[in-house]
């Protein structure tokens, strides 16, 4: 398919997309087994645990350490932030860990968050650059909350909120200085803004360190 970013340079087996497929049946399983729905549960498990294996198997870069944006590249893809925020993968794992530090090395750009490298991801048919993306820095945010490391993830949280316009509003994506570039505003920009602020809040107050 075209995956998340509705690639438009030729079809890909994507990670994403894979990942998508996993929830749906997980799910469904879950919603069946806690409302006694009648369902096919041991295909279903059989469907989750076979996209589980292949999610290991082929969208992993073992020379690198991370899991890649489709089936046989090595670049890197701001939508596998969504691994452990969807509880495929413990934000604890090692192979998490690595997936973090591979996004953190090439699609971070002083906090904000790129989707993929141009150069090395799948061909997306647009000319010319592009910013940074605010869904994919708020789901780096939770990332970081989820792997306990809760200072920075509030701090580029905080860093992230002075990005606003003057009615706390945010585009599709961030200019080098800031400013708001593409569709405005953006829906999915303020759902990963909630669902960053709602883990983050918990976990400050687990901790005892409110807001």
């Amino acid at each position: 398919d075209a995956g998340i970013w509705e690639i438009r340079g030729g079809q890909q087996e994507f990670s994403y997309s894979r990942l998508m497929a996993w929830v749906a049946i997980d799910r469904a399983i879950r919603l069946a087994q806690k409302r006694s729905f009648p369902a096919p549960l041991n295909e279903w498990y059989t469907a989750r645990n076979a996209i589980y294996r292949d999610i290991y198997a082929n969208f992993w870069d073992a020379d690198r350490a991370t899991f890649v944006q489709y089936k046989g590249t090595k670049a890197v893809d701001a939508s596998t932030l969504l691994m452990p925020l969807v509880r495929f993968i413990s934000p604890t794992d090692p192979r998490w860990i690595s997936t973090m530090r591979a996004i953190r090395e090439d699609l971070v750009d002083d906090s904000l968050v790129h989707r993929y490298k141009i150069e090395e991801a799948a061909d997306d048919g647009l000319a010319g650059m592009e910013g940074t993306f605010g869904i994919a820095s708020f789901w780096y945010v939770e990332a970081l909350g989820r792997t306990g490391d809760i200072d920075k993830a509030r701090f580029i949280f905080e860093k992230l909120l002075g990005y606003a316009n003057h009615v706390e509003l945010y585009a599709e994506e961030l200019g080098p200085h800031g400013e708001h570039l593409g569709n405005f505003p953006q829906a999915f920009t303020h759902l990963a803004l909630i669902s960053a602020a709602f883990d983050l809040d918990r976990r400050l107050s687990s901790a005892g360190r409110g807001a």
